[in-house]
């Protein structure tokens, strides 16, 4: 997708709210990525992403605006916990997990793709394959039509969805189940193992026709396309469009190890290092290069700063971002003006039970004040207090919801909030009296 890094930024604003720094950092990094595709080979190959490590607490928006950037451009993207690195029973080679995991996302979106462009041809074989099944399961229900009326008649049924929850018995492929060898490591199936033996290996299976159609779409859309040009094609996106999110990196921002059952904090920087540096990773797909990818950081460097990161990683990281706590005002956007924000979310999911919610200023702002109050006087998680707080403002109407009412308009104002809050608020203006 070209986009310019203010189209980019604007993209982002709709579900992000604020640290402008930041997004300004990743739509340049995105943008670079176009920049650099635009040149000569031998230009190309000597241009590296500029990693960028976000500061921040949690909850203001790190992990989102990484996985959003990647979702905007259908980039390959995996977010990892550096701590999981520090745990007992750990190896070194446990850090090129990460690249085997962009490599299957990488390769989930190909097919993704891929199938989708067949996906016309595909329904039309498999039509053909649940009608057969459809006719087997009706047949008694012929009489005397004519078996090309017969099947008129259940082609008929089948697109109006007159046959969705019929069962049928379907042949289809037996695919046995991935087993992890070693824990983060690649995944082998058993076909992989012992090649062609399992490959065409069926059974049958009784399921619903709509369940049917469903699988027969995959698997005849499987073999329309070409599982080596999407294994190619996942590692050069994967390589070249991938993009690692490395949370909590300030956990282990420490030089020196202490003792204990924890690996060194500094031995497991030196590991993620070469990943980042650029290496070969071996996957199923193939061997991936590192040295394209882009790798964004992220922590909340309340105790550790970017500095206590040993000097060959801080290098690798180039630009550093500091996202900020949210505001009040900040909460008020975020309930307002965000697509698909969580007063939205609450309006649909009780819209089902017949309960048309609505919001009123005066409740947004108190809702934010709030979130806002809470975050400050204990632990500041960010617009994550926004669920805690909905969920005890509506805990009562979605109990209560259920059942075959009309629909009823329910208003919550500021005063409802400060009602159905109190044990929330109240509990945090006791605590300022608690030593």
């Amino acid at each position: 997708m070209n986009l310019s890094p203010k189209q980019i930024v604007g993209k982002l604003d709709k579900y992000i709210i604020g640290q402008d720094e930041a997004k300004k950092a990743v739509a340049i990094a995105l943008r670079n990525r176009y920049r650099r595709a635009q040149l000569p080979e031998e230009i190309r190959e000597e241009i590296t992403p500029k990693n960028i490590i976000m500061k921040g607490p949690t909850g203001v928006g790190k992990t989102e605006i990484a996985r959003r950037l990647a979702k905007l451009v259908k980039a390959p993207f995996v977010k990892v916990e550096a701590t999981k690195y520090t745990e007992v029973g750990y190896v070194g080679k446990d850090v090129e997990g990460m690249i085997r995991d962009l490599a299957e996302c990488a390769y989930r979106l190909v097919k993704t793709e891929k199938e989708e462009e067949v996906k016309a041809k595909a329904s039309k074989a498999a039509e053909k394959r649940i009608l057969r099944a459809l006719y087997e399961a009706k047949k008694d229900e012929k009489g005397d039509l004519a078996k090309e009326v017969f099947e008129a008649q259940l082609k008929e049924g089948l697109h109006s969805g007159k046959y969705d929850a019929t069962i049928i018995e379907l042949e289809v492929a037996d695919v046995p189940q991935p087993m992890e060898l070693v824990p983060g490591g690649a995944s082998i199936s058993v076909g992989s193992i012992f090649g062609d033996i399992f490959q065409h290996k069926t059974k049958k299976r009784k399921l619903s026709v709509k369940d049917g159609m469903q699988i027969a779409t995959d698997e005849e859309a499987s073999k329309l396309v070409d599982e080596d040009a999407i294994k190619a094609e996942a590692v050069y996106r994967a390589e070249n469009d991938g993009i690692v999110f490395i949370d909590e990196i300030d956990k282990i921002a420490g030089k020196n190890n202490h003792g204990g059952a924890d690996v060194s904090r500094e031995g497991v920087q030196r590991d993620i290092l070469p990943i980042v540096e650029g290496s070969t990773v071996v996957t199923k797909y193939g061997p991936v290069k590192t040295d394209f990818i882009l790798f964004i950081a992220a922590g909340a460097f309340h105790v550790a700063a970017v500095e206590d990161l040993i000097p060959e990683l801080q290098g690798r990281f180039p630009v550093s971002v500091e996202l900020k706590s949210l505001t009040k005002e900040d909460f008020i956007k975020i309930l307002t003006q965000t697509e698909n924000s969580l007063t939205f979310q609450y309006g649909k999911l009780l819209g089902v039970d017949n309960i048309n919610l609505q919001f009123d200023m005066g409740a947004i702002e108190r809702i934010a004040e709030v979130a806002e109050d809470i975050n400050t006087t204990g632990e500041d998680i960010g617009a994550r207090r926004l669920h805690t707080v909905m969920e005890y403002l509506l805990e009562d109407i979605s109990f209560n919801a259920g059942g075959d009412y009309p629909m009823v308009d329910l208003q919550i104002d500021r005063r409802y909030v400060d009602e159905h809050l109190e044990k929330l608020t109240g509990d945090r203006n006791l605590k300022k009296y608690v030593l």
